[in-house]
Protein backbone atom coordinates (compact mmCIF):
# COMPACT_ATOMS: atom_id res chain seq x y z
CA UNK A 1 0.00 0.00 0.00
CA UNK A 2 1.26 3.13 -1.09
CA UNK A 3 1.28 5.97 1.83
CA UNK A 4 -0.50 9.06 1.33
CA UNK A 5 1.02 12.54 1.96
CA UNK A 6 -1.29 14.02 4.48
CA UNK A 7 -3.28 11.11 5.68
CA UNK A 8 -2.28 9.73 8.85
CA UNK A 9 -0.87 5.77 9.32
CA UNK A 10 -3.69 3.98 11.00
CA UNK A 11 -1.51 1.87 12.79
CA UNK A 12 0.53 4.71 14.56
CA UNK A 13 -2.25 6.86 15.40
CA UNK A 14 -2.71 9.48 18.51
CA UNK A 15 0.18 9.51 21.29
CA UNK A 16 0.15 7.28 23.96
CA UNK A 17 -1.51 9.69 26.37
CA UNK A 18 -4.50 10.20 23.99
CA UNK A 19 -5.05 6.71 24.15
CA UNK A 20 -4.72 5.72 27.92
CA UNK A 21 -7.50 8.72 28.31
CA UNK A 22 -9.43 7.41 25.64
CA UNK A 23 -9.33 3.82 27.47
CA UNK A 24 -10.18 5.10 30.52
CA UNK A 25 -12.97 6.91 29.83
CA UNK A 26 -14.45 3.66 28.00
CA UNK A 27 -14.05 2.25 31.08
CA UNK A 28 -15.49 4.28 33.85
CA UNK A 29 -18.24 4.78 30.99
CA UNK A 30 -18.67 0.78 31.47
CA UNK A 31 -18.42 0.67 35.32
CA UNK A 32 -21.25 3.54 35.30
CA UNK A 33 -23.41 1.71 33.03
CA UNK A 34 -22.67 -1.43 35.02
CA UNK A 35 -23.89 0.35 38.07
CA UNK A 36 -27.24 1.44 36.61
CA UNK A 37 -27.78 -1.46 35.24
CA UNK A 38 -27.27 -3.55 38.33
CA UNK A 39 -28.98 -0.87 40.60
CA UNK A 40 -32.17 -1.34 38.01
CA UNK A 41 -32.08 -5.07 38.45
CA UNK A 42 -32.02 -4.89 42.78
CA UNK A 43 -34.47 -2.86 42.51
CA UNK A 44 -36.81 -4.95 40.65
CA UNK A 45 -35.91 -7.94 42.67
CA UNK A 46 -36.80 -6.01 45.78
CA UNK A 47 -40.04 -4.80 44.50
CA UNK A 48 -41.18 -8.02 42.62
CA UNK A 49 -40.60 -9.84 46.56
CA UNK A 50 -42.94 -7.36 48.51
CA UNK A 51 -45.54 -8.72 51.34
CA UNK A 52 -48.32 -6.98 52.12
CA UNK A 53 -46.94 -5.63 55.23
CA UNK A 54 -44.62 -3.55 53.25
CA UNK A 55 -47.69 -1.27 52.15
CA UNK A 56 -47.55 0.02 55.99
CA UNK A 57 -45.01 2.69 57.12
CA UNK A 58 -42.11 1.52 58.68
CA UNK A 59 -42.89 -2.20 58.20
CA UNK A 60 -40.53 -4.32 59.67
CA UNK A 61 -38.73 -1.65 61.47
CA UNK A 62 -37.16 -3.12 65.14
CA UNK A 63 -38.24 -0.87 68.26
CA UNK A 64 -34.86 -0.26 70.25
CA UNK A 65 -36.41 0.89 73.35
CA UNK A 66 -39.60 -0.90 73.87
CA UNK A 67 -40.69 1.49 76.77
CA UNK A 68 -41.05 4.58 74.64
CA UNK A 69 -43.73 3.20 72.09
CA UNK A 70 -46.58 5.36 72.28
CA UNK A 71 -45.24 8.28 74.55
CA UNK A 72 -44.35 10.50 71.94
CA UNK A 73 -40.30 10.88 72.45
Amino acid sequence: MIPLPGVANKCGDGSPAIKAIGWASVAVGVAALGLIVGRELRFRYKFNRRTPSDLYSHAGDTMEVAAEYGMGI
